[in-house]
């Protein structure tokens, strides 16, 4: 009897282990057929007995069920990917090392384009979650966790942006490297790739002008943004030793500097800002947004006539720089405020009437001033439509009617 009972199970062993491999090798053509869905529906049925096969069609059942949940790489779910990718690491640990390796990469490679989608789509909290697991699936790819932090940034999910960019501080991100370019002969586009590819490319007359272009290091936007989370969550003290932490570390960076500079003035501390400014100014005396952002907080402290030197410095500098040239004139328009509060207080005087008179005149100083800096950015930037009313109305305190009706012809 006990003959017979072990005769019977190994019979049900046998056919169990039939169906089972008829169901993976069924899952295995339907992934080839692209039959996803199918694929999936197989492999279900042969993982309930999973456990009576050997290495070998366990191994074929990972790399299909890797294959069947990643699909084409396209509109794949998060959770299909998460199976996929830990479908793929089991068959690679079983010895799998070409197929397992290459699903394995492909499932972070949709992981990466699936982010990219959300990102284009403000849907910044998903795409965080997608860069985040792809870093997790290879912690040596530091970058990803860089994108992950800055998606939860913009996301507004200050907990989670600080937490990454305090394990890219822990890890001694960097971020600074060389990018690669050539320019696509047949699309006119300046691309980034691989230096070999690049090279390559080169050679076969597809791509022409190589250029290398340097990536600074973005440790000071990661000490900037620590900062900023802390201010945000209101701990001034806290954002101020971040900044002071990364300094000590790169005393001489001006991004750092810069970092610090922004965070006195997020507190309002113009002062120190300011202070900070004319460090970077010594440091980096060609940079116009240095010169510009000293123009902002001159604007800001009350002193206009400093805040224009300062973007007339910027301009010498980039003379394309709109803000600059557009910031100049609210400085100048600026001054109209004080002569309109006196005018307003005037009487109907023989004496008031004068004084009214002289500030009219003033005032019309004050737009002749204006203009040649309005017709500057028109001339740079005819779209510039604030530049565009903005001048209709000082032609028309001028009586230059005409040029008025011409710009107001432009802007309709």
């Amino acid at each position: 009897m006990k003959t017979n009972i072990f005769t019977v199970a190994l019979s049900l062993l046998s056919v169990a282990a039939v169906a089972q491999k008829s169901e993976i090798r069924s899952a295995g053509k339907a992934v080839d057929d692209g039959n996803y869905a199918e694929a999936k529906t197989e492999l279900q049925t042969a993982e309930s007995m999973l456990s009576e096969a050997n290495d070998k069609w366990t191994e074929r059942f990972y790399l299909y069920k890797g294959q069947a949940y990643l699909g084409n790489g396209e509109n794949a779910s998060m959770e299909d990917l998460e199976v996929a990718a830990e479908a793929f690491q089991k068959a690679q640990d079983m010895g799998n090392d070409d197929e397992a390796v290459q699903g394995f990469d492909q499932v972070r490679n949709a992981l990466v384009q699936s982010a990219i989608n959300d990102q284009n789509t403000e849907n910044y909290e998903s795409a965080s979650d997608k860069l985040h697991y792809s870093y997790q699936l290879n912690k040596q790819d530091t970058l990803y966790l860089y994108y992950a932090a800055g998606n939860s940034l913009n996301a507004q999910d200050y907990t989670t942006a600080l937490e990454y960019y305090e394990d890219l501080k822990e890890l001694g991100f960097d971020g600074s490297g060389v990018e690669y370019l050539a320019t696509n002969v047949e699309t006119g586009e300046q691309e980034v790739m691989p230096k070999e590819q690049r090279d390559l490319m080169i050679k076969t007359g597809e791509y022409e002008d190589p250029q290398d272009r340097k990536i600074p290091t973005k440790k000071g936007e990661i000490a900037k943004n620590i900062a900023l989370i802390y201010i945000q969550e209101g701990e001034d003290e806290k954002a101020i030793e971040a900044i002071q932490d990364a300094k000590a570390e790169n005393p001489d960076n001006i991004a750092l500097i810069q970092a610090e500079a922004d965070v006195h003035y997020r507190m309002g501390n113009k002062e120190k800002y300011n202070e900070l400014m004319q460090e970077i100014v010594k440091k980096n005396p060609n940079d116009p947004n240095v010169y510009y952002n000293l123009g902002v907080t001159a604007a800001d402290l009350g002193n206009n006539e400093q805040a224009i030197e300062y973007y007339e410095k910027a301009l010498e500098i980039d003379p394309d720089m709109t803000n600059a040239r557009m910031n100049i004139v609210v400085a100048i328009l600026a001054k109209e405020r004080d002569l309109i509060d006196e005018m307003n207080e005037l009487g109907m005087s023989e004496e008031d009437n004068k004084r009214y008179e002289e500030l009219e005149e003033e005032r019309i100083e004050i737009y002749e001033e204006a203009v040649p800096y309005l017709e500057e950015v028109i001339e740079r930037n005819p779209e510039n439509v604030e530049a565009i009313r903005t001048t209709i109305n000082i032609y028309n305190q001028l009586g230059e009617e005409e040029k008025a009706a011409e710009l107001k012809a432009r802007l309709e």
